[in-house]
């Protein structure tokens, strides 16, 4: 279900368009995102390639800490560590990633996120550090 205020959804980015991910919800330290799985996103073993893992939890992750509540205050983030721990395997048809800001300051902060699947099984771990760009 889509929560996010949609006078602050933006327009996907290039990357964003080609996986077909899109944001839920976002809050204030909060990012929720779903990616439906595609053929084009599994590895040679047929199961989701790890590094779409990764690029759906920096993602929520980077945006936890960008909420304005302003859509023209727009704030980016740059990743600075990334840290990824893969434990489950996905089984169902959507993968869900959920950020959370969990510190930091003016310039930078730390995020946690989890990745799971429709069918709620723990896919991924992250946490990763984030600067903020202005």
């Amino acid at each position: 279900m889509n929560k996010i205020d949609q006078t602050l959804n933006e327009t996907p980015y290039l990357l964003q368009t080609h996986l077909g991910f899109y944001l839920t919800d976002w809050s204030k330290d909060y990012c929720r995102l779903e990616q439906p799985l595609e053929p084009y996103l599994m590895n040679r073993q047929g199961i989701p390639h790890g590094g779409i893992h990764a690029t759906l939890l920096d993602t929520a992750m980077g945006y936890c800490g960008c909420f304005t509540g302003d859509p023209d205050a727009k704030v980016l983030a740059m990743t600075l560590n990334l840290s990824v721990n893969y434990i489950g395997q996905a089984t169902g048809k959507l993968l869900i990633a959920e950020g959370r800001k969990t510190g930091g300051g003016y310039k930078t902060f730390f995020a946690e996120a989890s990745l799971r699947d429709d069918t709620d099984a723990l896919i991924a771990t992250a946490t990763g550090v984030f600067r903020l760009r202005r």
